[in-house]
């Protein structure tokens, strides 16, 4: 199992965590991860100086909306493979 946290915090939500948290919750149902991957959100991580925080397990990445697509292919998915 894997843990994605993404910043809802006032500055992140301005940057559009809200259509980050939608793109990931789509992918995890599209590719039937539900029971694979665990998606929560959190206030501020300290981290809001590029883009919305989004925690990968204990790895952090700054994304936007436009760049949550190959996250979740170049992040997610590879480390979800036994």
């Amino acid at each position: 199992m894997i843990k994605i946290t993404v910043c809802i915090g006032s500055s992140c939500h301005l940057k559009g965590s809200r259509q980050i948290v939608e793109t990931l919750q789509e992918r995890i149902e599209e590719n039937s991860l539900k029971d694979m991957v665990e998606l929560c959100g959190t206030f501020c991580m300290g981290r809001c100086t590029e883009g919305v925080c989004v925690a990968l397990n204990e790895d952090f990445f700054s994304l936007t909306p436009d760049d949550t697509e190959s996250f979740f292919t170049g992040e997610v998915l590879p480390r979800l493979r036994f």
